[in-house]
């Protein structure tokens, strides 16, 4: 698939998903207990309208309109919900999508479940910590791992590595 169609379906998908969501289609809020819990009026006040909508009503940012996918610095994504590391800046790849990806998470940062909604199979991740929705993993990444972790941008802050210090993994 050439890089055009994919975007022009990806594109597709986000806008599908985005009014799915406007018209209130529910989404199932994450199950279990948290380490990092709010009131759905506290994560209201706490994010942003858009951090909102991805990272506690599993919605999908626009592709190409988070600036994390043009991170190239050394350091660590987090999570925008509850600060907790999520992926080193060494696992993130340009997969062509239009979303920051990563090959692989830091250990215990992220929780994985199945995902059928919109009619389609995919694998859901949240943090770990808050039980935030940060997008979904596929099979066709690169080595080592051959994962693709699709994140939403929104969902994830970056602090970069100070200078000269090697990233550490937690």
């Amino acid at each position: 698939m050439d890089v055009t169609r994919r975007r022009f379906l990806i594109a597709a998908l986000s806008t599908v998903a985005m009014t799915a969501w406007a018209d209130g289609v529910a989404w199932a809020s994450p199950d279990g207990q948290f380490v990092v819990t709010h009131t759905d009026a506290e994560w209201q006040n706490l994010l942003t309208p858009t951090q909102y909508n991805v990272l506690r009503k599993a919605g999908t940012e626009a592709p190409y309109s988070s600036p994390l996918n043009d991170e190239h610095r050394r350091g660590f994504f987090s999570c925008a919900g509850c600060a907790q590391h999520l992926f080193s800046s060494e696992t993130k790849f340009d997969s062509g999508t239009g979303w920051p990806s990563f090959w692989k998470a830091l250990e215990n940062a992220v929780l994985e479940r199945p995902d059928t909604s919109l009619g389609m199979t995919r694998t859901e991740v949240l943090c770990s910590r808050c039980g935030g929705h940060l997008g979904h993993v596929f099979n066709d990444g690169p080595r080592p791992t051959g994962l693709r972790y699709c994140m939403n941008g929104v969902a994830m802050t970056f602090t970069a590595s100070p200078p000269g210090t090697a990233d550490e993994q937690r």
